[in-house]
């Protein structure tokens, strides 16, 4: 109809721009850019942006969706340095040594990287440009040089291309020829897992688990993966071989994965084996049915007999199997009596005759459901749906560092709301401890493995895991330990020197220092602090307990003067731990005819002597 007057439609941005990077043009409805944009920080920009007629209090509203498109703006990056593998000196070309691994910020071609060896000269070695994996290209086995050294350069695919070497940025990997490690892993786990779409990030897909029958370092694995994993969806921890989500998945997006994964053990050369892992996405009912079109328009005869044909609408849902399925329904509304609607075809039909002067327009509403509701007894079956769950997220203890190996210095335990092996829960340590604790899978309980010295090191932080014992997607929680190793009496104060030489003269007065003694203690607090004494009565000289100074008492009997002292040094712990040094204070005159008696001494003491 018209409207008498032009009304001029206005625009503005509603929601969706928190950090206004964005502009839009009233008038015009131009939305352009206000600041700088980022794409690795933000690849995606939702805007809700509202239209509205002249005055009116009616607002309409739409959502445009705004992709930042990235530009090759950061080199690849390497994690290491530099790095060292060891090979075997018979192993023959062909055999994969090394993965070099960098990272490039970008995306797509921008954030795909290439390899190359920027210096080789030996024609013993080659790098898969694409991923990264070192090959021997000849035996070396009659090479004289038992090392080599590999500097690896990373370049991204973009245009133009970004290296690293443009941060002066390359790996350095030692290459040392060893022995022969002549097995390789075998894969254990299953090449197949599932997981729901909605899973949040860091879920655990999938245990990974490799067997090598050497020994030693030869049999100890590291999983890897080569490739399939190009939109970095997942994450694998290469010592727990635990392979979580490292972004949120969507099944309508891709509904299956086929990793590369590699099982890499730590013999001379490293020997690996690969498997393909295909991760199926299963689907959840996260996708609305949207209509084909928003508004249909169609004709229909008046005075026509009820069930006339009107029009057939259509919707789509994104979703699989049952959660695909759509019924339709008619919204309640002004003559929505008149029609009725197939619920499955969306078949719209009259149920009267229509009089086109009574009521020439009708505007009907319709709705594909996405539920139904019916009364059901139901008895509910588990699923793993909850994580173990430790009281705190940190846990901090203090033990002694004189404590027993084997001895128990924290219980953990995490509970788990599932039910039978969805909820029973065991316990593991991914962190590495330097070979001072273990647990015990099933109690939790952390022992002590070696005997600890506070002197060498005075805590640890390690994380504990605790995961049920599901058959299909287990789950798990992560918590910190941090163990604090209380001191103990336990190391004997050390003279910095001993024997002690002091020269004295005749004319030396009384209160003058002739000698100071100095000793240390590892230990901490009073354990730690010397005091000095004498251990045989002394008129001539006394000591000063704390400076360890030896002090004239009395005036030098003659020039020929010459005496022996030994000297303690004691800590002030409970029980006082006690050293001993001579001090040789002469005069000018004495100083070459001081010789001990005899070249060996020799003497017993009883066991469990007490100190002094």
């Amino acid at each position: 109809p018209f409207l008498g007057s032009l009304e001029v439609v206005s625009y503005r941005i509603s929601s969706g721009d928190p950090h206004g990077r964005f502009s839009i043009d009233p008038q015009f409805g131009i939305i352009r850019t206000k600041k700088q944009l980022d794409h690795e920080t933000q690849s995606v920009v939702v805007l809700t942006v509202q239209s509205q007629l002249g005055n009116s209090p009616v607002y309409s509203s739409t959502q445009v969706n705004i992709s930042v498109i990235d530009i090759n703006d950061n080199p690849p990056i390497f994690l290491t340095k530099s790095d060292k593998v060891i090979i075997s000196h018979t192993q023959p070309p062909g055999t994969a040594i090394y993965i070099a691994h960098a990272e490039d910020k970008d995306s797509g071609l921008n954030g795909a990287i290439k390899y190359s060896i920027a210096s080789e000269q030996s024609n013993a070695f080659s790098i898969d440009p694409s991923l990264g994996v070192v090959n021997l290209t000849r035996t070396v086995l009659a090479d004289k040089q038992q090392e080599y050294t590999l500097h690896i350069a990373a370049e991204d695919c973009g245009s133009p291309p970004l290296t690293s070497l443009l941060m002066l940025d390359s790996l350095a990997v030692k290459i040392v020829i060893l022995d022969i490690n002549d097995n390789s892993p075998s894969f254990m786990s299953s090449p197949l897992s599932y997981v729901m779409e909605d899973v949040e990030m860091g879920f655990l897909v999938h245990r990974l688990t490799a067997k090598d029958p050497d020994e030693g370092r030869n049999g100890q694995v590291t999983y890897h993966i080569l490739s399939g994993n190009e939109n970095k969806a997942f994450v694998l921890d290469k010592i727990t071989g635990l392979l979580t989500t490292a972004q949120l998945l969507d099944r309508e997006i891709q509904e299956r994965y086929s990793l590369t994964v590699l099982a890499l053990d730590d013999g001379s050369p490293a020997l690996s084996a690969t498997q393909v892992l295909t991760i199926i996405v299963l689907d959840v009912n996260d996708e609305t049915p949207i209509f084909l079109k928003q508004l249909y328009e169609a004709a229909v005869r008046e005075n026509q007999d009820p069930g006339e044909f009107v029009i057939r609408v259509e919707a789509v849902d994104r979703d699989a199997g049952l959660n695909s399925l759509l019924q339709y329904e008619i919204l309640p509304g002004t003559g929505y009596d008149k029609f009725r609607m197939n619920s499955e075809s969306g078949e719209l039909v009259t149920t009267a005759s229509l009089d086109r002067e009574t009521q020439e327009v009708f505007s009907i509403k319709g709705s594909p459901s996405r539920s139904s509701t019916a009364q059901l007894y139901l008895m509910v079956l588990d699923e793993n749906d909850h994580n173990p769950w430790f009281a705190n997220t940190q846990y901090q203890i203090s033990m002694r560092e004189d404590l027993e190996k084997g001895s128990t210095i924290l219980d953990l335990f995490a509970s788990d709301e599932d039910d039978g092996l969805n909820g029973e829960v065991t316990y593991s340590l991914i962190d590495d401890t330097f070979g001072a604790f273990a647990i015990d899978s099933v109690t939790g309980s952390i022992v002590t493995t070696k005997a600890l010295d506070r002197e060498s090191k005075s805590q640890y932080t390690f994380r504990a895991v605790a995961s049920d014992c599901s058959t299909h997607l287990p789950r798990s929680t992560t918590v910190r330990v941090v163990v604090h190793i209380d001191d103990v009496n336990d190391n004997d104060p050390v003279f910095l020197q001993n024997p002690i030489r002091a020269f004295v003269t005749a004319e030396t007065v009384v209160n003058e220092t002739v000698a100071t003694v100095r000793a240390e203690d590892m230990d901490l607090g009073p354990s730690g602090a010397v005091v000095f004494g004498l251990m045989a009565a002394e008129t001539v000289f006394r000591i000063d307990t704390k400076t360890g100074d030896i002090i004239l008492q009395e005036p030098l009997a003659s020039k020929d003067f010459s005496t022996h002292l030994l000297v303690t040094a004691s800590d002030q712990g409970v029980s006082p731990r006690t050293a001993t040094a001579m001090v040789v204070i002469f005069t000018e005159d004495q100083e070459e005819e001081i010789l001990f008696s005899h070249s060996l001494y020799e003497a017993t003491v009883p066991e469990n002597s007490a100190a002094g």
